[in-house]
Order: structure tokens, then C-alpha cells, then sequence
């Protein structure tokens, strides 16, 4: 049995610098894994859509497809917005929805590497409060998601962890760039907890203007293109053995 295609299933933005990101990931993606076939598809603003590959692939005679959300929580798009979709595919098709991106010690990673590449030395690291700055949801356990991983990473070495939202929730950037300040921090660090570059993305950039540092989205970072297999590969071993590969 071959191998099932990975279908990276994006939200859309219209924002171009957002699709240019996705491929750039799946790019990566691609040159990690040669022979795996992965495709990307759009929720909405940006082609293809997830509809218009998934109807593509039945075409051609595909069987076994792995949708990877490209989501960092399990909010309203991985719990709602996508099984809805791939239960309106061909039925010839056999799909699994693999997790979430997150939380991951991976995303951490790629995290600390783009605060790095924002001229972050590693030695002020112990000085240094950073804001994990998300998107924001209205869904209460994506935001305790991210509280979570702020309280992770915070044990990491840094001085003080605070997580911030761009939407739905509070504190904003800004504030919590504020609270770090007052707590003594002699630097401070944004870093978005974001994949793509957009509206929200660039709200948090503008709440980062009193901080030392910005980092940028962790985009087509090396870590996260690793998470994707990873993601994949748990999806796809059940699908296998199901088929008897």
C-alpha cells in the first residue's frame, strides 16, 4: 500500500504574505520526506480550496488521505470548521484528521530559535520576560492551552513567561509586555505564537512597540515542518493497519 497523501489543511487569510508562508512550510515539509505526496488546501480567501482537492484526489484514484490541521490549538476550526469539511468528501476517500500542532516541546523550539534570529543572545536568557503572544479564542481550552505552555516554558530558564491574546481574550500584547516590565524583567521579549503572518499577527507586532524584542512567526521554521510528520505519521499507522499495510 502506498503511503496516504498528507493534506495540509490551512485556515486562508486574505493576506497574501499567509498563503506565501503556508507553501513555504509545505515546501519544507516536502524536501524533509521526498516520495510523500502532500498537498495544501485552503478553508477559505485563498486556492485551492479543501473541497477542491479532496474532490481531485478522488478523482485520480486516491484512497488514503491524513488532513493535518495547520492549527497551533484545538479551538472552533479543529473541532468544527474541518470534520465538517472532510465529511463532505468523495466517499471513496478514506481520511483521517491528525492533531493539532500543539502543544509540542517542537514549537518551543522553533519558538526560542526565531527569538534567537531576532538577536536574542541566548546568555541574557535568565533576564529576559517574554509574552507568548497567540492569536486568542473564544474557546476557554484553547486559551488555557496557551496559559499552559507559558507556564512550560517559563521553567525553561527564562525570568518570567506571560501569555497575551490578539482576539477573544486578555491580557492584550501590549499589557503584558507592561506586567513584565514591572515585574523587573531587564529585557523583554515578543514571541508570536502564530504560523502565518495576518491580521491578528500584525496586531500583535504592533502591541511588541515598547519591547526589546520581536521575534517573527514561526512560519517555514524547521521544527515545525518536523511536527507535521510527526503529526502525519500518528494519523497515518492506524489508517495502515486498518488496510492491513
Amino acid at each position: 500500500m502506498s503511503r496516504p497523501v498528507l493534506l495540509v489543511v490551512a485556515h486562508g487569510s486574505r493576506d497574501p504574505r499567509h498563503a506565501a508562508t503556508v507553501h513555504a512550510l509545505v515546501g519544507r515539509v516536502r524536501s524533509l520526506r521526498p516520495g510523500l505526496r502532500v498537498e495544501t488546501g485552503f478553508l477559505d480567501f485563498n486556492v485551492p480550496s479543501v473541497h477542491g482537492v479532496l474532490r481531485s484526489l478522488a478523482a485520480q484514484g486516491i484512497r488514503d488521505v491524513v488532513a493535518l490541521p495547520l492549527l497551533l490549538t484545538r479551538a472552533f476550526h479543529a473541532k468544527a470548521d474541518i470534520p465538517a469539511v472532510l465529511r463532505d468528501a468523495p466517499p471513496r476517500l478514506r481520511i483521517r484528521q491528525a492533531d493539532v500542532l500543539g502543544p509540542s516541546p517542537l514549537l518551543l523550539s522553533a519558538l526560542e530559535r526565531r527569538l534567537a534570529e531576532a538577536g536574542l543572545p541566548p546568555a541574557e536568557k535568565s533576564s529576559t520576560g517574554v509574552v507568548l503572544a497567540s492569536a486568542g479564542s473564544s474557546d476557554p481550552e484553547a486559551i488555557a492551552v496557551i496559559a499552559d505552555i507559558a507556564r512550560e516554558w517559563r521553567h525553561t530558564g527564562w525570568c518570567a513567561v506571560r501569555p497575551a491574546f490578539a482576539s477573544a481574550a486578555l491580557p492584550r500584547t501590549e499589557d503584558a509586555v507592561r506586567e513584565l516590565r514591572a515585574l523587573g524583567c531587564s529585557r523583554v521579549a515578543v514571541a508570536p505564537y502564530v504560523l502565518a503572518p495576518g491580521f491578528l499577527p500584525d496586531r500583535i507586532a504592533r502591541g511588541a512597540a515598547e519591547a526589546d524584542v520581536l521575534a517573527d512567526v514561526l512560519g517555514p521554521a524547521p521544527e515545525v515542518a518536523r511536527l507535521l510528520l510527526e503529526r502525519y505519521d500518528a494519523a497515518r499507522l492506524p489508517l495502515a493497519a486498518a488496510v492491513g499495510a
